[in-house]
């Protein structure tokens, strides 16, 4: 049979929308399936690193923020600080990025449905789609790209088994109408948790927290005296330049058994996540999602897992080695082991700013 769309992709955040531009680039004629309105909040750490604002300005866009020079380490008095070399990366408030996004997406006429995605029927030449705001819909193709939780990688059975609760880790954000003080992304790492703090713009900084669950933000920052008196925080965590709730997300760690399914893709988040410790997730998911539609235009679906083991090779290696050093005896050392070995640090940092 003939499908209703050559492509539909299931999910309308930053990382499906960047697959919608490249799908139209490539000649396919998109739908985007999302049942919230842009622009839509996160909480993440809004860095944006130099391979991702690369493949920001290939599509044109230039959105509002805070030119990004490096990352730093800091653990009390030991600071190790590394300044990318062959490019700037970009802080972006998570809503400016995706609006910017979405914008392009409209102005290239692309339909975004309102709908949800319930059950995916796969078969050999197409994938239905059914769900509130589908009438069923037929593809060609599907690429799953909606987050962390993906319901079309628990739909086609790729989903792998999480962590032991325990150890589980979960994010928060809060945004300061303040003038940063860096233009580093800068990891402060407390005895249980790390913040990543992150300018973006003239008077805004964005403050992650990234800790296990029930990590209360107020007694971490107590463990940061230096943050805190930055962000001119009380002893209960607030401040009066504080904007805005807080944004939580969790737990990070995702894994998957695989990213394709006959003609279903994973991108972003929904391909697997582990925890993040420079903001390199959308460097990653935009990536993916250039290899998804050369996978798809070429005929050749099993390309992009090669191509995804490709992309991520670093970022499980690395990041993976570092979050379990993170979580065992050795936490304590890994800022000044970096501090002692610059040269290994820098070249995880351009390792990963790719």
């Amino acid at each position: 049979m003939a499908p209703d769309v050559p492509l539909a992709i299931v999910g309308g955040g930053p990382v499906g929308l960047v697959c919608a531009l490249f799908a139209s680039e490539a000649g396919l004629d998109p739908v985007v399936i999302e049942p919230r309105t842009a622009p839509i909040d996160k909480a993440c750490g809004e860095g944006l690193m130099p391979g991702a604002w690369r493949l920001v300005r290939e599509l044109g866009l230039e959105p509002a923020g805070a030119d990004l020079r490096g990352v730093v380490y800091v653990q009390g008095d030991a600071r190790a600080e590394h300044r990318f070399r062959r490019a700037t990366g970009r802080g972006v408030a998570r809503v400016e990025l995706h609006a910017a996004v979405a914008a392009r997406v409209a102005e290239r006429g692309i339909q975004v449905i309102p709908g949800r995605v319930d059950a995916v029927e796969r078969h050999d030449d197409h994938v239905t789609l059914s769900g509130p705001g589908l009438d069923p819909l037929t593809a060609g193709h599907v690429i799953g790209a909606d987050g962390l939780h993906s319901r079309v990688r628990e739909l086609v059975g790729l989903g792998a088994r999480g962590q032991q609760a325990s150890a589980r880790r979960f994010g928060l954000r809060r945004h300061y109408t303040l003038a940063p003080w860096t233009d580093n992304i800068e990891v402060r790492w407390t005895p249980n948790a790390e913040f990543y703090v992150t300018p973006l713009g003239p008077e805004l900084i964005g403050v992650a927290l990234l800790g296990r669950r029930g990590t209360d933000f107020a007694t971490v920052l107590a463990d940061e005296p230096e943050l805190a008196a930055l962000l001119r925080a009380d002893a209960a965590g607030d401040s009066p330049a504080q904007v805005g709730g807080v944004r939580g997300a969790g737990p990070l760690l995702q894994r998957t058994t695989a990213r394709t399914a006959g003609r279903v893709l994973l991108v972003g988040d929904a391909s697997g996540y582990v925890d993040a410790l420079t903001g390199e997730g959308l460097r990653l998911g935009f990536a993916q999602a250039k290899a998804a539609i050369a996978a798809i235009v070429a005929g050749d679906v099993r390309r992009y897992e090669r191509e995804w083991l490709s992309i991520t090779r670093d970022f499980r290696a690395l990041t993976s080695a570092l979050v379990l050093a993170a979580r065992s005896p050795l936490r304590r050392a890994i800022v000044p082991a970096a501090v002692r070995l610059p040269g290994v640090y820098g070249g995880i940092v351009e390792r990963l700013a790719r």
